[in-house]
């Protein structure tokens, strides 16, 4: 048994402003990697490089990354950033931006590899990294891993490598401005993590340990999004589910997610269904496998009094969603090809069991 998380955390209200040093001291050159909006929107792009300005740190900027990056969009950055020189590299938004950010260290520390190296190996040395969220549902600034689009197979898969930043700065404030929409996907992808390390062939005390205390911080935090609006979080609340979404970070960090992280990865790339609905649409067909006096905990611990009013929370938040029989059955054959993806789950998995996951209804 062991716990292992390296990234030093920083969380509070103007994080980035209050810590200079941990970007000063990265290195003397800056990538900054973002989506195209939401870090000029939110603030956070301004906070970066004021910090960095006023120390006299040079920055580029790649702000190309889409929803769901690409190994494409990986090596485009690369090339970029080892021309301009850069020797750090600074992510910021959500889990897209991250783990792009996160694949771009990487293969600029390997700068004469190609591309097939992204999933060859299990390689930890990447250049600096300093990670910032702008949403509460990836955790990728606390974890090793990066996920991205593999258009070739028209679907998402996890690195081999284990990419760890070096610190993560954590703001609630950065939610202030994001659409309703996206605080509630992002935090059921969160919850999504919780139950799946929680319920998890990999789970360890110290896993759990980190799970429980997200589950209890997600608990406290579950009305809110029932009518939420835009910009109606008060300060408590952005603080509390960008902590709830980091603490589940640090749990799937030990264990790795599950069963309805595995299923959602077709429906992301076929459907371009948003990654926290596409995972919280399976959790309930997860949890059903779980036997009734512990799934009855993990649902208690996250506010829930049975299945059924979690699968009612859900479609409250994120819609009753449709997703055509073939497209279910795709999932299906995908994971069910992959034993070690079964192999994930705290129960015995085989097809048949898999296909009651996916076909679950309420």
């Amino acid at each position: 048994m062991q716990f292992y998380m390296p990234v030093k955390v920083y969380e509070e209200e103007e994080c980035v402003r209050k810590h200079p040093e941990v970007l000063w001291e990265a290195g003397h050159r800056a990538l900054i990697v973002t989506g195209r909006h939401s870090a000029r929107a939110n603030g956070s792009l301004d906070d970066v490089t004021f910090v960095l300005q006023e120390a006299g740190i040079p920055y580029v900027l790649f702000d190309g990354v889409e929803e769901n990056p690409s190994i494409e969009t990986v090596m485009k950055a690369r090339d970029f950033a080892l021309e301009q020189q850069a020797d750090f590299v600074i992510g910021i938004g959500g889990g897209s931006p991250m783990d792009a950010a996160k694949a771009i260290a990487l293969m600029m520390h390997y700068r004469e590899k190609e591309a097939d190296f992204l999933y060859q190996g299990k390689e930890t040395e990447h250049l600096p990294l300093v990670l910032i969220p702008t949403t509460c549902g990836t955790g990728s600034e606390v974890t090793g891993a990066s996920v991205l689009t593999i258009h070739a197979k028209k679907t998402k898969s996890s690195l081999p490598h284990k990419i760890f930043a070096d610190a993560a700065l954590l703001d609630g404030k950065y939610l202030t401005e994001a659409p309703a929409h996206v605080i509630r996907n992002t935090a059921v992808d969160a919850l999504g993590h919780l139950w799946e390390s929680w319920f998890n062939a990999s789970a360890t005390p110290y896993s759990r340990m980190c799970a429980e205390a997200g589950l209890k911080t997600w608990h406290e935090i579950r009305k809110t999004l029932l009518d939420l609006e835009q910009g109606g979080l008060t300060a408590e609340a952005r603080g509390k589910l960008m902590r709830a979404s980091a603490l589940a970070g640090m749990a799937i960090a030990q264990t790795g997610t599950s069963l309805p992280h595995a299923l959602s990865y077709p429906l992301t790339y076929d459907l371009h269904m948003p990654h926290g609905v596409a995972v919280g649409y399976f959790e309930s067909g997860y949890l059903a496998q779980i036997p009734e006096a512990e799934r009855k905990d993990a649902l208690r611990l996250a506010g829930f009094a049975s299945l059924s009013e979690w699968q009612e929370f859900y479609e409250t938040v994120c819609g009753k969603v449709p997703v055509p029989e073939d497209e279910l059955k795709r999932a299906l054959e995908m994971v069910a090809s992959k034993p070690e993806k079964l192999a994930k789950a705290p129960f015995a998995c085989d097809r048949e069991v898999l296909g009651k996951v996916v076909l679950y209804e309420t």
